[in-house]
Protein backbone atom coordinates (compact mmCIF):
# COMPACT_ATOMS: atom_id res chain seq x y z
CA UNK A 1 0.00 0.00 0.00
CA UNK A 2 2.99 2.24 0.09
CA UNK A 3 5.50 3.64 -2.30
CA UNK A 4 8.38 5.86 -1.41
CA UNK A 5 7.18 9.44 -1.00
CA UNK A 6 7.37 11.78 -3.93
CA UNK A 7 5.89 15.12 -4.79
CA UNK A 8 2.27 15.21 -5.95
CA UNK A 9 1.82 15.63 -9.65
CA UNK A 10 -1.10 16.63 -11.82
CA UNK A 11 -2.62 13.17 -11.43
CA UNK A 12 -2.45 12.95 -7.64
CA UNK A 13 -5.64 10.92 -7.35
CA UNK A 14 -8.66 11.71 -5.20
CA UNK A 15 -6.33 12.75 -2.40
CA UNK A 16 -6.11 16.19 -4.06
CA UNK A 17 -9.89 16.72 -4.12
CA UNK A 18 -11.29 19.50 -1.91
CA UNK A 19 -14.28 17.72 -0.41
CA UNK A 20 -15.59 20.96 1.12
CA UNK A 21 -16.57 22.04 -2.41
CA UNK A 22 -18.40 18.85 -3.37
CA UNK A 23 -22.05 19.31 -4.29
CA UNK A 24 -23.94 17.17 -1.76
CA UNK A 25 -27.21 17.27 -3.72
CA UNK A 26 -26.15 14.23 -5.76
CA UNK A 27 -25.34 12.36 -2.56
CA UNK A 28 -28.69 13.33 -1.10
CA UNK A 29 -30.38 11.99 -4.24
CA UNK A 30 -28.52 8.69 -3.93
CA UNK A 31 -29.45 8.41 -0.26
CA UNK A 32 -33.12 8.53 -1.20
CA UNK A 33 -32.52 5.14 -2.88
CA UNK A 34 -30.42 3.69 -0.05
CA UNK A 35 -31.65 1.96 3.09
CA UNK A 36 -28.92 2.88 5.54
CA UNK A 37 -30.60 0.77 8.24
CA UNK A 38 -29.99 -2.46 6.32
CA UNK A 39 -27.73 -4.72 8.38
CA UNK A 40 -25.45 -5.76 5.49
CA UNK A 41 -25.09 -2.15 4.37
CA UNK A 42 -24.06 -1.23 7.92
CA UNK A 43 -21.51 -4.06 8.01
CA UNK A 44 -20.08 -2.88 4.68
CA UNK A 45 -19.72 0.66 6.06
CA UNK A 46 -18.00 -0.77 9.13
CA UNK A 47 -15.38 -2.72 7.18
CA UNK A 48 -14.76 0.16 4.76
CA UNK A 49 -13.87 2.36 7.74
CA UNK A 50 -12.25 -0.33 9.87
CA UNK A 51 -9.79 -1.80 7.37
CA UNK A 52 -7.51 1.22 6.78
CA UNK A 53 -7.77 2.13 10.47
CA UNK A 54 -6.70 -1.40 11.44
CA UNK A 55 -3.65 -1.63 9.19
CA UNK A 56 -2.49 1.87 10.09
CA UNK A 57 -2.76 1.27 13.83
CA UNK A 58 -1.14 -2.17 13.67
CA UNK A 59 1.66 -0.94 11.40
CA UNK A 60 2.44 2.02 13.64
CA UNK A 61 2.37 -0.25 16.69
CA UNK A 62 4.82 -2.58 14.96
CA UNK A 63 7.07 0.30 13.95
CA UNK A 64 7.13 1.55 17.54
CA UNK A 65 7.48 -1.78 19.39
CA UNK A 66 8.63 -4.42 16.84
CA UNK A 67 6.20 -6.72 18.66
CA UNK A 68 5.12 -8.69 15.58
CA UNK A 69 8.72 -9.14 14.52
CA UNK A 70 9.53 -10.60 17.94
CA UNK A 71 6.49 -12.88 17.86
CA UNK A 72 7.30 -14.27 14.41
CA UNK A 73 11.11 -14.04 14.85
CA UNK A 74 11.36 -12.34 11.46
CA UNK A 75 10.20 -8.99 10.03
CA UNK A 76 9.40 -10.71 6.73
CA UNK A 77 7.19 -13.41 8.26
CA UNK A 78 5.50 -10.76 10.41
CA UNK A 79 4.85 -8.62 7.32
CA UNK A 80 3.52 -11.59 5.35
CA UNK A 81 1.20 -12.45 8.24
CA UNK A 82 -0.19 -8.93 8.48
CA UNK A 83 -0.56 -8.86 4.69
CA UNK A 84 -2.60 -12.08 4.82
CA UNK A 85 -4.90 -10.54 7.45
CA UNK A 86 -5.32 -7.39 5.35
CA UNK A 87 -6.19 -9.47 2.29
CA UNK A 88 -8.80 -11.39 4.31
CA UNK A 89 -10.32 -8.18 5.64
CA UNK A 90 -10.50 -6.75 2.13
CA UNK A 91 -12.22 -9.89 0.86
CA UNK A 92 -14.80 -9.54 3.64
CA UNK A 93 -15.25 -5.87 2.75
CA UNK A 94 -15.80 -6.68 -0.93
CA UNK A 95 -18.27 -9.46 -0.07
CA UNK A 96 -20.30 -7.12 2.14
CA UNK A 97 -20.12 -4.44 -0.56
CA UNK A 98 -21.54 -6.86 -3.11
CA UNK A 99 -24.28 -8.13 -0.81
CA UNK A 100 -25.29 -4.58 0.10
CA UNK A 101 -25.72 -3.75 -3.59
CA UNK A 102 -27.76 -6.89 -4.24
CA UNK A 103 -30.17 -6.18 -1.37
CA UNK A 104 -30.97 -2.61 -2.40
CA UNK A 105 -32.84 -1.18 -5.39
CA UNK A 106 -31.28 -0.25 -8.71
CA UNK A 107 -31.29 3.24 -10.17
CA UNK A 108 -33.17 3.10 -13.46
CA UNK A 109 -31.17 5.96 -14.96
CA UNK A 110 -28.01 3.83 -14.59
CA UNK A 111 -29.53 0.55 -15.66
CA UNK A 112 -28.35 0.80 -19.26
CA UNK A 113 -25.67 -0.57 -21.55
CA UNK A 114 -23.64 2.68 -21.61
CA UNK A 115 -23.46 2.70 -17.82
CA UNK A 116 -22.62 -0.99 -17.74
CA UNK A 117 -19.75 -0.65 -20.21
CA UNK A 118 -18.49 2.50 -18.51
CA UNK A 119 -18.44 0.55 -15.26
CA UNK A 120 -16.66 -2.37 -16.89
CA UNK A 121 -14.04 0.04 -18.24
CA UNK A 122 -13.49 1.52 -14.79
CA UNK A 123 -13.11 -1.95 -13.30
CA UNK A 124 -10.54 -2.82 -15.95
CA UNK A 125 -8.59 0.39 -15.30
CA UNK A 126 -8.73 -0.21 -11.56
CA UNK A 127 -7.47 -3.77 -11.92
CA UNK A 128 -4.56 -2.55 -14.07
CA UNK A 129 -3.57 0.02 -11.43
CA UNK A 130 -3.90 -2.42 -8.52
CA UNK A 131 -2.00 -5.27 -10.19
CA UNK A 132 0.73 -3.09 -11.68
CA UNK A 133 1.18 -1.38 -8.32
CA UNK A 134 1.53 -4.74 -6.61
CA UNK A 135 4.07 -5.90 -9.18
CA UNK A 136 6.07 -2.69 -8.80
CA UNK A 137 6.13 -2.80 -5.00
CA UNK A 138 6.08 -6.54 -4.34
CA UNK A 139 4.20 -8.14 -1.46
CA UNK A 140 6.36 -6.58 1.26
CA UNK A 141 6.29 -3.13 -0.29
CA UNK A 142 2.53 -3.31 -0.74
CA UNK A 143 1.76 -4.53 2.75
CA UNK A 144 3.54 -2.05 4.97
CA UNK A 145 7.05 -3.45 4.83
CA UNK A 146 8.41 0.03 5.63
CA UNK A 147 6.89 -0.20 9.09
CA UNK A 148 8.67 -3.50 9.71
CA UNK A 149 12.02 -1.93 8.92
CA UNK A 150 12.13 -3.43 5.41
CA UNK A 151 12.91 -0.30 3.44
CA UNK A 152 13.29 0.15 -0.29
CA UNK A 153 16.60 1.29 -1.70
CA UNK A 154 15.14 3.62 -4.31
CA UNK A 155 11.95 5.50 -5.05
CA UNK A 156 9.43 3.63 -7.18
CA UNK A 157 8.91 5.71 -10.31
CA UNK A 158 7.73 3.16 -12.89
CA UNK A 159 4.11 2.71 -14.00
CA UNK A 160 1.63 3.20 -12.41
CA UNK A 161 3.45 5.53 -9.99
CA UNK A 162 4.62 7.59 -12.96
CA UNK A 163 1.03 8.64 -13.70
CA UNK A 164 -0.82 8.41 -10.38
CA UNK A 165 -0.07 8.81 -6.69
CA UNK A 166 -1.25 5.89 -4.51
CA UNK A 167 -2.50 3.77 -7.43
CA UNK A 168 -3.36 0.85 -5.15
CA UNK A 169 -5.92 2.94 -3.29
CA UNK A 170 -7.39 4.75 -6.27
CA UNK A 171 -7.35 1.63 -8.43
CA UNK A 172 -9.39 -0.11 -5.73
CA UNK A 173 -11.77 2.85 -5.61
CA UNK A 174 -12.18 2.71 -9.41
CA UNK A 175 -13.06 -0.98 -9.17
CA UNK A 176 -15.79 -0.28 -6.62
CA UNK A 177 -17.12 2.62 -8.70
CA UNK A 178 -17.18 0.52 -11.86
CA UNK A 179 -18.80 -2.38 -10.04
CA UNK A 180 -21.53 -0.03 -8.74
CA UNK A 181 -22.22 1.32 -12.23
CA UNK A 182 -22.39 -2.18 -13.69
CA UNK A 183 -25.06 -3.10 -11.13
CA UNK A 184 -26.77 0.34 -11.37
CA UNK A 185 -26.54 0.48 -7.58
CA UNK A 186 -27.07 3.73 -5.64
CA UNK A 187 -25.97 1.89 -2.51
CA UNK A 188 -22.75 0.94 -4.27
CA UNK A 189 -22.13 4.54 -5.36
CA UNK A 190 -22.65 5.74 -1.81
CA UNK A 191 -20.29 3.09 -0.44
CA UNK A 192 -17.71 3.95 -3.11
CA UNK A 193 -17.79 7.60 -2.03
CA UNK A 194 -17.22 6.41 1.53
CA UNK A 195 -14.29 4.26 0.38
CA UNK A 196 -12.72 7.32 -1.29
CA UNK A 197 -13.27 9.39 1.85
CA UNK A 198 -11.70 6.77 4.12
CA UNK A 199 -8.70 6.38 1.82
CA UNK A 200 -8.25 10.16 1.66
CA UNK A 201 -8.22 10.38 5.44
CA UNK A 202 -5.84 7.42 5.73
CA UNK A 203 -3.41 9.00 3.26
CA UNK A 204 -3.24 12.20 5.30
CA UNK A 205 -1.66 10.12 8.07
CA UNK A 206 0.21 7.50 6.05
CA UNK A 207 2.04 9.88 3.75
CA UNK A 208 3.78 12.02 6.41
CA UNK A 209 4.55 8.97 8.58
CA UNK A 210 6.15 7.09 5.69
CA UNK A 211 8.13 10.17 4.73
CA UNK A 212 9.45 10.37 8.29
CA UNK A 213 10.56 6.71 8.18
CA UNK A 214 12.66 7.40 5.08
CA UNK A 215 13.92 10.71 6.46
CA UNK A 216 15.26 8.84 9.49
CA UNK A 217 16.85 6.29 7.16
CA UNK A 218 18.59 9.06 5.22
CA UNK A 219 19.89 10.66 8.43
CA UNK A 220 21.30 7.35 9.68
CA UNK A 221 23.02 6.66 6.37
CA UNK A 222 24.92 9.95 6.43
Amino acid sequence: MYQLPHSPDCCGGLGNVDYSKVDISAMAFLLSYVDVTDSIFAVAVFFIAFNPLFWNLVARWEHRTRALTRIFHSPYIACYSLGAVILLLNLIRSHCFEEAMKRQPKLEALDSLPSYYTGAGLVAIGVVFVLSSFLALGFVGTFLGDYFGILMEAKVTCFPFSVLDNPMYWGSTAIYLGWSLMLASPAGLFLTAFVALCYTIALRYEGPFTEEIYRQKAVKSQ
